[in-house]
């Protein structure tokens, strides 16, 4: 990928008009579904576009893998040794094919179910009416993104995993620039090694001392089982995915409801309606630019298109959330009708472990925001809005608004 990329045009599979793919993946869904496209490291990817198409691939892993095969690197990537790449793959859920996936996502299910989640809920309402008094107390106006969308998932997490809150600032910022596509890829691995350091300080003391956190379960009860490596890696996606995914929610979803008032109103006023309204908002905003690339074990056929082993497979969530196959007027949002069957949190074995705390999260963060200032508005143009564009997780820059 060129180091300039910030000032060209993304990856197909990367391009948004502000809320919306752009038209091209739509035109690739209402014809041939499956297009040889280049990825954001000059390499041939096969972009997958229909929801049911994107569904049987990621119920496939036996045809389509997270894993990478020996020698298989991106362009321009520097050849790791398999040393190197073990350690980078142990403990990463997302890089791994059951039964080794299987093994450690069991580990983890029972602190991510929703009744473990429910007796989170009376931390998360604090955190949610914290970060609110703090917003009032500063007055307007105000970045929603700095003082509302990202603190509250980042607390939510460090206390979930341990992390002490006042490293925020660090792991945000590398986060944030790991997965910024127009940022060279030396300079990418090289944030990933310092949060790799990072965690594996954390994981030491946890070893010492273990805590009530999630960490500390993992060693109190599956420590003979996990290695160090493992447990790194399982805690750098938690801690990665953890705040990016729900901050980037709130901060979009906030600007959808100010672009539609009526339905903001709904969401405001009728607890009922959050939910749904959640599950049409992971729909139609699809944040997630595409599930994690798969490689083909063997040569496939998508949608009568032949694709040879050994190739990688993007499947384009944004585009298969919006496929009038699935849902009627798919480019509307409508937060009445609920969405089910999106693919928000993905499809299959690697169906988002956190769903139901983002979900929480969001069923607290919206309606609570929207009371406490009833009159929220923008406090910019909507032209001037900053989407976060070359970056995996789509979002906003800053959102500045007023009460």
């Amino acid at each position: 990928m060129a180091d300039t990329g910030a000032a060209e045009l993304p990856p197909l599979h990367m391009r948004r008009d502000m809320f919306n793919p752009v038209a091209e993946l739509g035109r690739i869904r209402e014809t041939e579904g499956v297009r040889a496209v280049t990825n954001a490291f000059g390499m041939q990817v096969y972009l997958v576009t229909r929801h049911e198409d994107i569904k049987a691939v990621l119920a496939d892993h036996e045809h389509f893998s997270n894993e990478r095969p020996p020698g298989f690197v991106f362009q321009g990537v520097p050849q790791p040794t398999a040393e190197e790449q073990a350690v980078a793959r142990a403990g990463n859920l997302l890089g791994l094919d059951p039964p080794e996936h299987s093994r450690l996502r069991r580990m983890l299910t029972p602190e991510f179910t929703i009744r473990r989640i429910k007796r989170l809920e009376p931390r998360i309402v604090e955190i949610v009416d914290d970060q609110l008094d703090a917003m009032e107390s500063a007055g307007a106006p105000i970045d929603l993104v700095e003082h509302f969308a990202l603190p509250i998932p980042s607390l939510v997490i460090c206390e979930l995993l341990g992390v002490p809150y006042d490293d925020r600032e660090d792991f945000q910022r590398r986060s944030v620039r790991q997965l910024d596509f127009s940022i060279p890829i030396a300079d990418r691995l090289e944030l990933q090694q310092q949060g790799r350091a990072y965690m594996t300080t954390l994981v030491a003391r946890a070893r010492r001392q273990p805590g009530d956190d999630i960490l500390g379960m993992l060693i109190r009860e599956h420590g003979e089982e996990l290695t160090d490596n493992e447990l790194v890696g399982i805690a750098g996606l938690l801690l990665l995915a953890g705040h990016e995914t729900t901050s980037n929610m709130l901060g979009l979803g906030t600007l959808a409801l100010l672009r539609h008032p009526e339905q903001l109103a709904v969401v405001r006023d009728d607890p009922d309606a959050v939910g749904p309204a959640i599950e049409e908002m992971l729909r139609w905003l699809s944040i997630v630019q595409t599930a994690i690339p798969r490689i083909t074990t063997t040569d496939v056929e998508i949608a009568g298109v032949a694709i040879p082993a050994g190739t990688l497979v993007f499947p384009s969530l944004p585009s298969g959330n919006r496929d009038g196959d699935f849902i009627d007027s798919p480019d509307v949002l409508d937060i009445a009708r609920g969405a089910p069957g999106h693919l928000a949190f993905g499809h299959g074995v690697h169906h988002c472990l956190g769903a139901p705390l983002a979900r929480m999260e969001m069923r607290i963060a919206f309606p609570s925001l929207l009371r406490r200032f009833p009159n929220l508005a923008l406090a910019e143009d909507f032209s001037d809005v900053q989407f976060r564009t070359w970056n995996f997780i789509y979002g906003l820059k800053s959102l500045e608004v007023s009460w």
